[in-house]
């Protein structure tokens, strides 16, 4: 998990990683790709030790309360145990909320966090006190809207750390069937290609599909010094236990699977049909 702020000034002397600010493509082809998003810092936030971002799934309304996610690894309370799961508990924490230049436009505050593991996914999911509807006409943001569909390898992503304020731009170069980092296990990571060289701090930033500016996955982490399975250096796992070291290439954990489990007033329901995320 070197992808939260433990180590960040250290990973910036590592990777010397610089912003690659997204952009649309040209398009003047007829046959060409289509158009991508233009995308921005507008709707991610900034925690005190991690990246997040405002997000919404596709039924959630104008008065329900607003969803801030994050990776497990950054609850204020610490790395979650392995088959640990956290609902529904109390917090104050507080976002710093950035408008599409990365200016801080407000401070949001959590009422709870309603979800959070390291279990097969690395994903935090606060509860704030103000609804979507209350964020956009204050401060004219929106929020990100997680995609009900599995990535798909090949797709142009950006990754926007709101600690940062740094957009990183690559692709999906493929999945890991498991992901295995000291005592933590991830299922069907993605996995990108080496231009995304993320770095402390990133933990928790959105991963957006750049022709359809959904959010397909969360940044969670990536491998530091071609360690083999340990912290900071995760390993690959493929169904026959065969194991891969990939030295500096990083990761994230898809958040399809969040969507079935987000009910009615954006409530977590883990009973909820579709809803294979990990349960108490």
């Amino acid at each position: 998990m070197k992808k939260s702020l433990v180590g960040a000034l250290f990973g910036v002397l590592l990777f010397g990683a610089t912003a690659v600010p997204a952009a649309a493509l040209d398009g003047a082809e007829p046959t060409a790709a289509p158009r991508a998003q233009a995308v921005d810092f507008a709707g991610t936030v900034a925690l005190s030790n991690c990246s997040g971002s405002v997000v919404r799934v596709p039924n959630s309304q104008p008065t329900d309360p607003a969803l801030v996610m994050s990776n497990g690894h950054c609850l204020e309370s610490g790395f979650p145990g392995p088959g640990e799961v956290v609902v529904d508990q109390p917090s104050t924490r507080t976002f710093s909320l950035l408008n599409g230049a990365g200016t801080k436009v407000a401070t949001l505050r959590a009422s709870k966090i309603a979800y959070g593991t390291m279990t097969d996914t690395d994903v935090s999911l606060y509860e704030l006190t103000s609804t979507y509807q209350k964020i956009e006409s204050s401060y004219g943001i929106k929020a990100l809207e997680l995609s009900a569909a599995h990535p798909v390898k090949g797709t142009a992503i950006s990754v926007v750390s709101g600690y940062w304020k740094r957009t990183y731009t690559c692709a999906v170069d493929g999945f890991a069937y498991r992901l295995k980092e000291g005592e933590w296990t991830w299922k069907d990571s993605v996995r990108y290609t080496s231009a995304c060289q993320t770095i402390g701090g990133t933990s928790g930033s959105p991963v957006l599909d750049r022709a359809t500016g959904k959010v397909v996955a969360v940044n969670n982490t990536g491998n530091e010094d071609g360690a083999r399975c340990t912290d900071n250096n995760p390993c690959e796992v493929d169904e026959n236990g065969t194991v891969t070291v990939r030295k500096g290439i990083n990761y994230a954990q898809e958040t399809y699977g969040i969507v079935p489990c987000v009910g009615t007033g954006n409530k977590i329901d883990l009973s909820a049909a579709g809803c294979t995320l990990p349960k108490p």
